[in-house]
């Protein structure tokens, strides 16, 4: 089997070589953040990182389940939470009906979908800068700007 010029075990080999990349850097962001680097986190690190439409823990858990068949979604949650504290991860807006994860970690906003409730990525540059007009509440301080713009996606519009 070909993909492009790549016969099947370079592109195998091309493919583990970027998830070996992506385990390097997750042991380095552990190590940064005082974390233990455990199997089980990096199988869960490996799911999240490859996994596309802001996936609940839900997903991610079926998807982990599938190499550690012991796991608990306890665990996938306490892991999941371990992330978030420490800031390599991001949980989306809540109010969606279930908790959404966000892996992407540069400067962004979303198009949210009110009928199927998909999530997808736009990209900070494709809006103009956001300005509040008010001051704040005393003692308020803005960690970031997320903007959601609601509607309906390609698929639920037809």
């Amino acid at each position: 089997m070909k993909a492009g010029n790549l016969t099947f075990d370079n592109y195998y080999r091309l493919i583990s070589s970027v998830i070996k990349f992506d385990l390097g850097k997750f042991r380095q962001l552990c190590g940064e953040h005082g974390l233990a680097v455990t199997h089980q986190r990096q199988v869960i690190y490996q799911a999240l990182m490859t996994m596309r439409d802001h996936p609940s823990p839900e997903l991610v858990y079926e998807k982990v389940r599938k190499q550690i068949p012991s796991i608990s979604l306890g665990t996938v949650y306490k892991n999941i939470k371990t992330f978030v504290d420490q800031g390599l991860l991001r949980e989306v807006s809540l109010h969606h009906g279930s908790t959404r994860l966000e892996t992407n970690l540069d400067a962004h906003h979303h198009l949210v979908c009110i009928q199927c409730k998909a999530i997808v990525d736009l990209d900070d540059g494709d809006l103009e800068p956001v300005r509040l007009k008010k001051r704040l509440p005393r003692g308020f301080s803005v960690q970031r700007y997320s903007v959601e713009v609601i509607g309906l996606c390609t698929h639920c519009s037809r």
